[in-house]
This record gives structure tokens, sequence and C-alpha cells, in this order.
């Protein structure tokens, strides 16, 4: 598993990759917002640890980055701790959001139990289709499902996001991101068309007007 540490003070950092790297994690560190963005688009990474105070800008902001086009699951590790900037933290939607000083031990105990209920939810059923995030697998019963790589990128999105509404006009900027690529709307209908054909089976909702969506049981 790979972390990135978004922390300018460089005591933190050494002692961090050290104990980290001791309990078999990789971590990738940026002293500020500028190199955590390029470490983001380049590197495959699995949980982001982020100060709030960094030299070029707030670390809430670069979270709303990070939750918006990376869906990465993110601690705060800052001494901000004003009752309102952990609600505000917390609120935005991450993991956790923990005060300086700390607790080693403490921050991976928290770690641990992130990546262990991650694990869990690597592989979604939904009725007789499995999904395997991690493989980037979907079975009907145990039999793969041949899809295309768009159809699978897609078909990932509605998995990665139970219970939320994909609306067209995101899926036809995700398509535009993968392939560079003119999209128009009847794109995503033909798509759509092609991946239910060969699910078999009626788990998603179309939400006429806007979207799609595939619920839990």
């Amino acid at each position: 598993m790979q972390i990135l540490l978004v922390e300018d003070n460089k005591s933190i950092t050494k002692a961090l990759k050290y104990n980290l790297e001791q309990n078999q994690y990789k971590l990738l560190t940026a002293e500020n917002v500028n190199n955590a963005l390029k470490l983001l688009e380049n590197e495959k990474i699995d949980l982001v640890i982020l100060d709030v105070t960094l030299p070029d800008g707030n670390g809430f902001d670069l979270y709303q980055t990070i939750k918006e086009k990376y869906n990465i699951s993110t601690i705060f590790l800052t001494a901000k701790d004003d009752e309102d900037d952990i609600v505000k933290g917390l609120e935005l939607g991450a993991e956790d959001y923990i005060t300086k000083p700390f607790s080693t031990r403490e921050l991976l105990a928290r770690i641990n139990k992130i990546f262990l209920r991650e694990k869990k939810n690597k592989i979604i059923k939904i009725k007789d289709i499995t999904c395997d995030l991690d493989k980037m697998c979907v079975y009907k019963e145990e039999k793969e499902i041949q899809f295309s790589s768009l159809e699978l990128k897609i078909i990932m999105l509605l998995f990665t996001n139970l219970n939320k509404v994909i609306t067209r006009e995101y899926i036809i900027e995700k398509i535009w991101d993968w392939t560079g690529n003119d999209v128009y709307d009847n794109t995503v209908t033909v798509y759509m068309k092609r991946i239910r054909k060969k699910l078999e089976t009626p788990i998603i909702t179309t939400i006429k007007g806007v979207g799609y969506r595939i619920d839990e049981e």
C-alpha cells in the first residue's frame, strides 16, 4: 500500500517514513500542495495523510481536489486543533482528523483500520453480479463478463459510487479524460445499453434526465 504524506515538517516526515516502512507501507512525501498534486497525478496513492497549513496553500482546499478528482481516503494530521477546524475536516468527508502532537501507534492503528475496511469493500456483490475493484473484473455468478476498456471504466465508476447518481454529464467528462475524444450525449446512451446487455441483470437504475445509479441490496 502506498501512502502520500503532505507535510512540511521534516522531523515528522522522517519519523513517519521510518515507522510506516517498518509496517510494510511505502511512503511518498510532499512538502507543499504543488508537489502533492504532481504525485497524485503520476502515482497510485492508496491513502493521503494531510496537513492543513502548507507553505503554498490550504489542506482543506487540497482535500477537496483529492476527494473530487481522485476519491482517495484521507487523514488530516495537523496542529490546528480548534473544534471548528476538526468539524470542518470531518464534514468535508475525511476519514479522520488527528491533532499534533500525536501518537505514531495511534496513527498506525487508524491507518490499518481504514485499509482493513477498504479491503472488505473491494469485492461488491449485487444480486448475481460481483465486482472485484482490485482486479477490475465483473462476474455474473462465477463467469467473468467481458467488457471493452471504456465499458469497464464506466461500470467501475458506478460500483465505486454505490447509492449515488452518476450524471450523464460526469460520465461524458470522464470519457473525455480517459480517451481525449469528443463525446456526445448519445454516446453515453450507447455505452449504457451495451453494458446492460452484457450484465443481463437490471442492477443499473436510470434517473430520467439526470444519470444512472447502482444501489446496494
